[in-house]
């Protein structure tokens, strides 16, 4: 299997929300396409994106993306977009209705993890997840900062500590 980002797969990540698997712990993910307008897909294949605030609301015409940042298109003129414009997500009516009975759970809620093209079409990663406590993030930490000491020790031989 190849890298999400390799072009040989067909998929080209723009932006991923490096916060939200430290803010979160991710249950279940499922793949939604998105509806945009001109520009914004043109700022999108510049690579013009922030997901870090953004979160998924389930309303009565299905998934729509809020506070996800997409930069105005540089020669759009006129016509350019609104940059935190909610966005509907594309999902079947049964993944909605099975991610809605997710989130009424206590603690739980939708949060995009990843923008990217899919054989040229524009998809979202958006995981069912439920929020971490302090403690848990400084473990998450703590855990990491481990790991890299122990690359380091394999990678030099010593411990520079």
């Amino acid at each position: 299997m190849s890298k999400p980002s390799d072009p040989s797969s067909g998929h080209k990540v723009i932006v991923t929300n490096r916060q939200a698997r430290f803010e979160y712990h991710i249950e279940e993910t499922i793949e939604a396409g998105i509806a945009l307008v001109g520009t914004e897909v043109k700022a999108l294949r510049a690579g013009r994106a922030n997901l870090q605030e953004s979160y998924v609301d389930i309303t009565r015409e299905g998934l729509v993306l809020r506070g996800m940042h997409i930069s105005p298109y540089e020669r759009g003129g006129y016509v350019n977009h609104e940059p935190t414009r909610p966005r509907r997500l594309l999902v079947h009516k049964e993944e909605i209705k099975k991610l809605a009975k997710a989130v009424e759970q206590k603690g739980y809620t939708l949060v995009p993890l990843r923008l990217y093209f899919k054989d040229g079409r524009l998809k979202v990663e958006v995981a069912v997840a439920k929020g971490k406590q302090t403690h848990d993030k400084r473990d998450a930490i703590a855990e990491r900062d481990s790991k890299r000491t122990l690359d380091r020790i394999r990678k030099t031989g010593r411990d520079d500590d």
